[in-house]
């Protein structure tokens, strides 16, 4: 079992937290095409969990090595970009957007996609494996997917329609690469 204390070890005790946030990322996919999205959204949920205490594992135990890294990138574009977009797009926007709206919610939610997409191969070349700065440069990706959560439940309460969502989508993604300032946890 050193392997689960070995830095250099692909399946040390920090990666295998980032496994378990890749594997409810994936599972919450598939439940989002069954429309059952109550059970998808608590599996982002617990990956979400499973990357805080990835990181911290890392920094702990000194397990933090590149691989992790681009392992920890992957699971946050997974389950902080594409499952949240998933989500809002077969909940919200198929469901409540027709003709041009729904082009127009394709598009946005592509844009999202790229942006996170950007920010965390930014974020990676910039970064060296251990490193923890006191400020992220514009929205992590994990916050962005909060944001989005909270722009879904919005629309899933009838507060806000699909309309304002694409908006509100369009912005949360601006900012994943914007000049903002976010203190790092």
């Amino acid at each position: 079992m050193n392997f689960l204390w070995t830095p250099s070890s692909h399946f040390n005790l920090a990666n295998l937290f980032t496994f378990v946030n890749i594997t409810a990322g994936l599972m919450a996919t598939y439940f989002i095409t069954q429309n059952n999205f109550i059970l998808a959204i608590a599996l982002a949920w617990v990956g979400g969990a499973f990357d805080i205490f990835d990181g911290k594992i890392a920094r702990k135990y000194k397990l933090s090595n590149e691989f992790g890294v681009q392992l920890d990138s992957f699971a946050d574009f997974l389950s902080f970009v594409l499952v949240p977009v998933f989500l809002i797009f077969q909940a919200t926007y198929a469901t409540q957007l027709e003709g041009g709206f729904l082009i127009v919610a394709s598009i946005i939610s592509i844009y999202y996609v790229i942006s996170g997409l950007r920010r965390l191969i930014h974020f990676n070349l910039n970064t060296d494996a251990g490193e923890v700065d006191k400020y992220f440069t514009g929205v992590p990706t994990p916050l962005g997917a909060i944001l989005l959560w909270l722009v879904y439940l919005s629309n899933a309460y009838e507060l806000l329609p699909a309309t304002f969502i694409m908006g509100l989508m369009l912005i949360i993604g601006w900012s994943l690469n914007s000049k903002i300032k976010v203190k790092h946890p």
